[in-house]
């Protein structure tokens, strides 16, 4: 009997200068453990006159995780963070009762050709901690565990896993896991993982069940328990997973919650730029992204 549960194809979602791959959530599957949005940005390749633009927007009752492979984005919040994120390193925004951030370009990578490639990710919040006071969080690339087990690399990028845990914040049981091969060989880690558990083909390709998968799918395990793959040459995969909550959790735009009400007030909060609610940036208060008008009208639904 099968152990893959669904396939979930990247769906293309237009951000700006460039595509982003659109992996979570999905019709069929809105959430894998506590990770309810995994956004695979590029790769692109920006000209001198592009740039990453994501003015200031609000979030609420979730973690935002970044982590790049290529390029560069400088991170702004309400709370007052002014940091540039690098290849490697992990920043971990927990928005709690609301928070507001802006992603750009670098000042002095804004006239030149540069790349950019990564994840956007976010993570939903136990119950009890969704209305808590926002923080930020920046983990160096140095200080990320990795390991070598014969042929394979490990990076455990958030979470925990294997006894070892990534010195990321995170707020509940989870792990972001990422494996390298340098030839092709069988892996079987299931007695390790726990909850739910998808992987993601960045490089090369993956063998399941005499199935071979590449790059631009999500592919998430019926049974984390019976994880067992055959990793192609030079390939990179990521398994992300975890503990499910108990509650559902909602998305409307850029709000993730268990309670719909909350999510209408902060609806309305944005659109009326409520300051006390939704804090300005520092160093970025002249822009901000506007509650779509489809937002603002609509009906909160799963």
């Amino acid at each position: 009997m099968s152990n893959i549960g669904l396939i979930i194809e990247e769906k293309a979602a237009d951000i700006g200068n460039f595509l982003v791959g659109r992996l979570l959530p999905f019709r069929e599957k809105r959430a894998v453990g506590p990770f309810v949005f995994i956004d695979h940005m590029g790769p692109a390749a920006l000209k001198d006159f592009q740039n990453l633009d994501v003015p200031p927007h609000p979030h609420i009752g979730l973690s935002t995780l970044t982590y790049l492979f290529e390029g560069s984005i400088q991170h702004k919040d309400s709370l007052g963070s002014d940091i540039e994120i690098k290849p490697g390193a992990v920043n971990w925004m927990t928005a709690g009762k609301g928070v507001v951030h802006s992603e750009r370009t670098p000042e002095y990578l804004r006239n030149t050709e540069k790349n950019l490639h990564g994840f956007q990710i976010w993570v939903g919040l136990p119950k009890n901690l969704e209305q808590s006071e926002p923080t930020f969080h920046h983990t160096e690339s140095d200080d990320i565990p990795v390991w070598k087990d014969g042929n394979l690399q490990f990076k455990l990028i958030a979470g925990e896993l294997f006894g070892k845990n990534s010195p990321v914040p995170v707020h509940s049981k989870l792990f972001f896991l990422e494996i390298k091969s340098v030839e092709r060989q069988k892996i079987n880690i299931g007695q390790d993982l726990f909850g739910e558990v998808a992987m993601y083909v960045l490089d090369g390709n993956v063998t399941i069940e005499g199935n071979t998968f590449g790059g631009k799918q999500l592919i998430i395990a019926k049974n984390a328990t019976l994880c067992e793959f055959e990793i192609g040459e030079n390939a990179t995969v990521y398994l992300f997973g975890g503990e499910p909550f108990e509650e559902e959790r909602f998305i409307f735009w850029n709000f993730v919650n268990s309670e719909k009400s909350v999510l209408e007030t902060a609806k309305i909060n944005w659109h009326e730029q409520n300051h006390h609610a939704f804090p300005l940036v520092p160093g970025d208060e002249e822009e901000f992204v506007p509650l779509p008008k489809a937002i603002l009208n609509g009906k909160l639904s799963k």
